[in-house]
């Protein structure tokens, strides 16, 4: 699910690094919606600033679909998975042309769209393919980045999202970032 404006992939150590961690606390920002054996979903991981924590959230018993359109994202990803042992807990996929690749996934629990809707060239596919995947009541935690996502593209991605399925839940708040809550019918 390319698109014109797709973050280059040397700029995943920046968004994976240190300074990024300790400014959105990942653990914070994603241990109110994930629980122990959780399916979870996070297109556009990139080099897993959330992927970790979402797959140290989910436990042993869980399962973390990271899926991403760029390879050398997805190596760094797995690099860093293993160093951190929590390899074997994350499904790491390169997307298919024109999708996520997500299709044998179902009943999923909880997704995160992280700066990564204004990217896809079309987002009611990219909902429709997330709403497919997850389960009647499951959320979405969807965050686009203020400074590249003006407030109307952001009301229309939520009109995508809403054709989708999805409802507005609440505004969780994440620093200097549109963000919203979002629950599948």
């Amino acid at each position: 699910m390319a698109h014109g404006r797709v973050c280059p992939w040397w700029l995943g150590y920046f968004l994976a690094s240190p300074l990024r961690r300790m400014t959105l606390k990942p653990a914070r920002l994603l241990s109110p919606y994930v629980r122990e054996g959780m399916t979870v979903l996070e297109p556009g991981p990139g080099m897993g600033l959330f992927t970790l924590e979402l797959a140290r959230l989910v436990g042993p018993a869980g399962r973390v679909v990271a899926v991403d359109i760029q390879p050398r994202m997805i190596q760094g990803l797995k690099r860093r998975a293993a160093k951190a042992g929590l390899g074997e807990r994350i499904d790491i996929r390169l997307a298919q042309p024109g999708s996520l690749g997500i299709r044998d996934v179902s009943n999923a629990d909880f997704a995160l769209a992280f700066a990564v809707v204004h990217e896809c060239p079309d987002a009611e596919k990219f909902f429709s393919e997330l709403a497919a995947s997850l389960r009647p009541g499951a959320t979405l935690l969807f965050v686009e980045p203020s400074s590249h996502v003006k407030r109307a593209q952001f009301e229309d991605e939520l009109k995508a999202a809403s054709r989708a399925g999805f409802a507005a839940v609440e505004d969780p708040g994440v620093g200097r970032n549109r963000a919203a809550l979002l629950k599948l019918a």
